[in-house]
């Protein structure tokens, strides 16, 4: 038979915490990297542009941001397919951008980076 009110604390105490859950792991390891240059506040732009709100803008669309023809023209989309695309590779698909990053190598990294990047807002 079912505890409900086992169930209710268990609950209850999942809900408290999934906010310190969320926060205690919002930017995987593999995202230090990317920290260097570019910031997760919305307005503040680094070396690179700001990444909030990166998941689904086009390539270039930061508006604050001055980037290179070769970015404003590369007809990309930060999506999934965008995002695996030039992080595994920037010079090579955005060939004259001017990103000094040699790209994520290993498929788990890229796929963490690009899951946080989702969240990121």
């Amino acid at each position: 038979m079912l505890n409900t009110k086992k169930l209710g604390l268990v609950l209850g105490a999942a809900l408290l915490a999934a906010p310190f859950a969320a926060s205690a792991q919002e930017a995987p390891a593999a995202f230090n990297q990317c920290k260097a240059c570019h910031k997760v506040e919305a307005g503040k732009n680094g070396v690179g542009p700001s990444l909030s709100g990166v998941y689904g803008r086009k390539a270039g669309g930061e508006p604050a941001f001055k980037y290179s023809d070769a970015m404003k023209n590369s007809g990309l989309t930060w999506d999934d397919a965008g995002l695996t695309k030039y992080l595994s590779d920037p010079k090579g698909s955005v060939p004259g951008n001017k990103m000094a990053f040699a790209g994520i190598k290993k498929p788990e990294d890229l796929a963490a980076v690009i899951a946080y990047l989702k969240t990121v807002k």
